[in-house]
């Protein structure tokens, strides 16, 4: 029975040793905290996952030790995204054979001239037809340099097997576009916790947001409040993640990320190479500011 995808998930952080090895016990860890907190669930190989950087066997253990490592009646979604079409419907076979719930196809990019919208549309659409699971769009414009525009994601929504989208565009133009146009039980997330709030209110469902991370029960009160007409109360908690949010994404990135981990009690550790590790001068900065939202670990 197919499991419904609503609430916020963290797409989580990889974590490595100093030998750039994955530290799967501080992943146990992580994830031991992670499950009791009110996430919906976890994404495994997102883009703060460092999925890019890891190799094909990595990318199948991860999945593997995710799902044994985190409650059942919690939901993972694996990021099988990948060049060809070919790989991504393997890959996503084996996340399917591996646990996973549900899959995050990010499109191809390396080829942008020929990224038609005919042609990532046959390109979701083949990965819809051959996967056991169903298929989530991932809209990352910033890293792909492509953006998915309403009109083709409104086009694939009429695909049985593709359920809903991450839009981490930014757009909400765009992501209410989508929300009207799309199938009424097709799944809208917002991709960053810089929008999350406005996306619930116009009909998205949750978030996939990297600052779920760090802050996984104040981006799940901003949905639940939200939901419950709490509007006042959902709006000053959606203020004040801003600065944490834009901390590990737009600003430091997966190295910010990593950072904040490590200051509020999880593992972040360091990034694979070629990302550096955050300096002494910003780090001070965002300690700074987990001080001020009162999340620093003792």
């Amino acid at each position: 029975m197919r499991k419904e995808l609503t609430g916020v998930f963290a797409p989580i952080a990889t974590p490595f040793d100093e030998n750039e090895e994955i530290a799967y016990g501080h992943l146990r860890e992580n994830l031991t905290k992670w499950a009791r907190t009110k996430l919906a669930g976890v994404v495994v190989l997102g883009s703060n996952g460092e999925f890019v950087l890891l190799d094909s066997y990595e990318k199948e253990r991860l999945i593997e030790f995710v799902r044994e490592n985190f409650p059942r009646e919690k939901q993972v979604i694996a990021g099988t995204g990948c060049e060809s079409t070919r790989e991504t419907i393997r890959l996503t076979k084996r996340a399917a054979e591996l646990g996973a719930d549900a899959a995050l196809v990010l499109n191809p990019s390396y080829y942008k001239g020929s990224m038609t919208d005919a042609a990532l549309r046959k390109f979701f659409f083949d990965v819809a037809d051959a996967s056991p699971i169903p298929i989530l769009i991932y809209n990352m414009p910033r890293s792909t340099g492509i953006n998915l525009s309403a009109d083709l994601v409104i086009s694939l929504s009429a695909h049985p097997n593709i359920v809903g989208i991450k839009d981490s565009g930014a757009n909400i133009v765009q992501i209410s576009e989508i929300i009207a146009g799309a199938r009424e039980d097709f799944a809208v997330f917002a991709g960053s916790g810089s929008f999350l709030l406005v996306t619930v209110l116009m009909g998205g469902v949750g978030g996939t947001l990297a600052v779920a991370n760090v802050l996984p029960d104040h981006c799940a009160d901003i949905v639940s409040l939200a939901q419950a007409g709490r509007i006042q109360e959902a709006r000053e908690l959606q203020l004040k993640i801003l600065p944490i949010n834009a901390a590990v994404t737009t600003r430091w990135g997966v190295a910010g990320l990593k950072a904040a981990l490590d200051m509020v009690g999880y593992y972040g550790g360091p990034p694979r190479r070629p990302i550096l590790p955050l300096g002494e001068k910003a780090r001070a900065e965002l300690r700074a500011m987990l001080e001020k939202l009162g999340v620093l670990a003792r």
